[in-house]
């Protein structure tokens, strides 16, 4: 029997993203596989959880390419990437929580790509006039993946419906993000 490593990613996130602590034996048994055979594919936890970055590192650069940065206003640009990134909000929420992931020369060059890139946008809008300028890109980068993770979580334990995860999201970054005019 062929397993499908990637529908066995997709099990194996689905999982985690609700309990993060799953052991490995619960992700075989999730994915309908046993132990030995994940661990064919996947040599331990860490290697499933890089496996799972690397797919998490795609959908993101994927979701960064359809919110189009660079077009129109950036205020509208931020709507567009959290749209987009919604489908893959949940295992970004469980990903951005796994410490070994950012630390030491084993950090993923694609985490370093997808900050830039969002950091442009929110610079992109500070000259603009669009956003504050006393908060710092990198600063409203992170702002938007802890809310985003926020929002994943408080969607998945069902205190938020799945249809406000964009409206809450937007309305909170954008609010404190924008620029207010003095009168």
């Amino acid at each position: 029997m062929s397993v499908d490593r990637t529908q066995v990613l997709r099990t194996a996130a689905a999982l985690l993203t609700r309990k993060s602590t799953a052991t490995m034996d619960e992700v075989a048994r999730a994915a309908g596989i046993g132990r030995a055979t994940l661990h064919r594919h996947f040599a331990g936890r860490e290697a499933l959880v890089r496996a799972l970055e690397e797919m998490c590192l795609q959908e993101l650069d994927a979701a960064l390419d359809t919110a189009a940065l660079e077009d129109g206003p950036a205020d509208e640009a931020v709507r567009r990437l959290i749209a987009a990134v919604e489908p893959a909000a949940p295992l970004l929420a469980f990903l951005v929580s796994e410490n070994q992931l950012f630390e030491g020369d084993e950090q993923n060059e694609g985490w370093s790509r997808s900050d830039a890139r969002i950091s442009r946008l929110f610079r992109r809008g500070q000259e603009q006039g669009v956003f504050r300028i006393d908060l710092t890109p990198s600063w409203l980068t992170e702002a938007l993946y802890g809310l985003v993770g926020a929002g994943a979580w408080a969607v998945q334990d069902g205190r938020v419906a799945a249809k406000d995860f964009q409206y809450m999201i937007v309305e909170l970054l954008l609010g404190g993000a924008r620029r207010s005019v003095e009168r």
